[in-house]
């Protein structure tokens, strides 16, 4: 059999993933214990997501399993072996607000979850393909520290900068920089990844994500920024912006994108690599700019206050630069705009509070 094992299978990426390859591979394995409540609340659960992927999916096959615990990942690894072609690992505690509460947490499913998983891989299917959703957090705050100019709308780095055209690429420093408990964690589980790659030869990925969105996502205040912020749209319910005048610019990738870059990837992997990945020059708004298309989209005026304290280590201006991706991987390009991307996640939103999900 060809198997591809899916962590966070609940989540956005995860649930993304079991659509686009459940007819790539004869087995869908996800294993998601919903820890995304636990971290932001009822209204962040993706049990609405796992019971969808249950019913649509004939091939899939969930298990309820903590990656933090080798005695509930073990047993999968070894009923299936060499069998599992794909490890896609997107289990993750992903808010650095969350992390500083609990970060024995959040150390604990970031990085020796990952190491778990990792182990797991290279005991029992040790030429599976090990693909990893790392973070733009693990460049800490470094960015913040370009030479950035301020306009109507948002932030933007100066025209004379070599990452002006194509956004950050992956030779910007880790280090000398605050990167949040959250970024901290991640960092731990990205270098691991590769030293998996570098040192046993496994074939490993890394992918350091922007803001990762789609109609699938179950946004909260703390996680999921487009997503929470068409629910904001939607129901009238106050939006808090976070410093920076409401004009820090993120790239915005459609989670179908993203997990397209896994397949290209997977298809002919290189060990230990690492890209950035993210919406890029292509799908990048600021906050300001945000709220203005929510609120053409849906129809409605946003509710919210801005509070002049920014989040630590938050990021004024990141943009990721793919092309070191597509230089590798030439026939992958980005599918889905902004405008596009948000009103799928309006429409995907409008139906399910219409179902109370």
């Amino acid at each position: 059999m060809n198997i591809a094992l899916v962590t966070g299978s609940g989540g956005l990426i995860g649930s993304e993933a079991v659509s686009f390859f459940a007819d790539k591979f004869d087995l869908i394995i996800g294993i998601d214990n919903n820890m995304r409540q636990y971290f932001f609340g009822p209204e962040a659960s993706t049990q609405w997501n796992q019971d969808r992927l249950a019913s649509d999916f004939a091939t899939y096959e969930h298990h309820t399993a903590d990656i933090r615990e080798v005695s509930q990942l073990e047993p999968i690894f070894q009923k299936y072996g060499t069998d599992i072609k794909l490890v896609l690992h997107t289990a993750a505690q992903p808010s650095h607000d969350w992390a500083a509460r609990e970060p024995f947490t959040d150390f604990g499913v970031n990085a020796v979850g990952t190491l778990n998983m990792l182990e797991m891989t290279r005991l029992h299917a040790p030429q599976a393909v090990f693909v990893f959703t790392s973070t733009n957090k693990v460049y800490g705050d470094n960015p913040n520290f370009l030479p950035l100019i301020e306009t109507e709308t948002r932030w933007e780095i100066d025209t004379n900068h070599p990452y002006y055209k194509n956004g950050i690429d992956e030779y910007m420093s880790l280090d000398h920089t605050k990167h949040s408990v959250f970024g901290a964690s991640k960092v731990a589980a990205d270098i691991m990844v590769q030293e998996y790659g570098r040192y046993f030869g496994m074939n490993t990925g890394v992918f350091r994500g922007g803001c990762l969105t789609g109609p699938n996502h179950s946004g909260a205040q703390l996680h999921g920024f487009l997503s929470y912020l068409m629910k904001c749209a939607i129901t009238g319910t106050q939006y808090t912006i976070f410093g920076y005048k409401g004009k820090q610019v993120r790239d915005n990738i459609h989670s179908w994108d993203l997990v397209n870059m896994f397949w290209h990837f997977y298809q002919n992997p290189r060990p230990g690599e690492v890209y950035n990945a993210g919406g890029g020059r292509y799908a990048n708004c600021s906050m300001l700019e945000a709220m203005a298309l929510c609120e053409e989209i849906s129809g409605n005026k946003m509710n919210y206050q801005y509070s002049e304290t920014n989040r630590s280590g938050d990021h004024i201006w990141y943009i990721s630069d793919l092309s070191r991706f597509k230089e590798h991987y030439p026939t992958w390009d980005w599918t889905y705009d902004l405008r596009s991307t948000m009103t799928q996640i309006h429409d995907s939103m409008v139906a399910r509070l219409g179902t109370g999900k």
